[in-house]
């Protein structure tokens, strides 16, 4: 047998050595592609968001910085009650075929209620309530900002960023999955909506509010304010109340005018819904017809005379089913004539 030349041995060396290169090469590129890949694992954008609820293959999701959403994170959710309750109040329709983004409540998120797929149905209002939890459009988390979003119910939800994503008081604890009509945010607790009116939501407060209600049934205005709207209110408290009249030389509520007394309060109701997070400074036109207006940098309003009230910030953005009410420590006053 002959040997092996030293040039052969060195040949197969270098041959074997530019293989191993080779392969290493190809599990690196590999790695680099895994690592590209988004952080969420989500399924497939071709189905609904129905579908996409139906699956047990549900997104793995980023990891919430929040530390309670994270501990809730480490079980995948599953919906069987949300999809008893679509079915139960007649939106699974609603729900496969409309562009929304749904903040999906969990099972364990129901069950902390005592509800569960057996019982769901005979939650009062359930329509209103799951309505509450969806928005128009496709929302991702990225997209989301502090504030006030609408919801299908009428009412907004509020959103808040610190150190996570918290809706109301829920924790997003997998966001951003993705369906062919919309977009889920799995939260861990059930949304409630409002369930007053604005005037049944001035009772409530009693008696801070006694005398506004009291104006408003004086005036005729109860039921516009109770069935209409929806309608923003700058709520003046029961000292505003008292301060103004003797401001306007009346010694009681009973003997402003009605007429007068009518302009007064429709002074302080806007159109449609207005949270704080929706006010700008500027003049805001009311459904007297006048208009006042608002500094957003020290949350203050300056009525047609000059006179200026303050909104409070820890009442603001109290909602009902039909609007929103600010409240506010001054009655502001619109153009009376001589």
């Amino acid at each position: 047998m002959k040997k092996m030349s030293t040039f052969s041995f060195f040949r197969n060396k270098l041959g074997s050595l530019a293989f191993l290169l080779a392969m290493l090469f190809v599990f690196s590129a590999c790695d680099k592609q895994d690592d590209a890949q988004p952080e969420t694992d989500l399924l497939s954008s071709s189905e609904d968001i129905l579908t996409v609820l139906q699956s047990t293959e549900m997104m793995k999701g980023k990891a919430p910085a929040n530390a309670n959403a994270r501990k809730k994170n480490e079980r995948r959710p599953t919906f069987s009650t949300l999809l008893v309750a679509l079915a139960k109040t007649g939106l699974t329709s609603t729900v496969a075929k409309n562009e929304l983004t749904l903040f999906a409540p969990s099972d364990e998120a129901f069950a902390e209620l005592g509800l569960y797929p057996n019982n769901i149905g005979n939650v009062p209002n359930l329509k209103e309530i799951l309505l509450y939890h969806a928005i128009e459009g496709k929302v991702y988390s990225t997209d989301l900002t502090a504030g006030y979003v609408p919801t299908l119910n009428g009412a907004a939800v509020k959103v808040s960023l610190n150190g996570g994503v918290q809706v109301n008081d829920a924790n997003v604890i997998l966001a951003d999955a993705r369906a062919l009509n919309g977009v889920i945010h799995v939260i861990d607790k059930v949304l409630m909506p409002p369930t007053q009116n604005l005037v049944e939501l001035a009772l409530s407060f009693d008696p801070e509010f006694s005398i506004l209600v009291q104006a408003v049934i004086k005036a005729g205005l109860a039921e516009t304010l109770a069935t209409g709207g929806p309608y923003t209110v700058f709520a003046p408290t029961n000292q505003a109340f008292e301060a103004a009249l003797g401001e306007l030389g009346f010694a009681s509520l009973d003997a402003v005018p009605d007429d007068v007394l009518r302009q007064i309060l429709l002074y302080h109701v806007v159109e449609g819904r207005v949270y704080s997070s929706d006010l700008s400074s500027g003049a805001v036109g009311t459904v007297n017809g006048d208009t006042f207006s608002v500094n957003t940098s020290n949350l203050t309003l300056t009525d047609t005379q000059g006179r200026v009230a303050n909104l409070i910030p820890s009442l603001l953005d109290v909602q009902a089913t039909n609007g929103v009410v600010h409240v506010i420590d001054k009655v502001i006053l619109p153009n009376l004539g001589s």
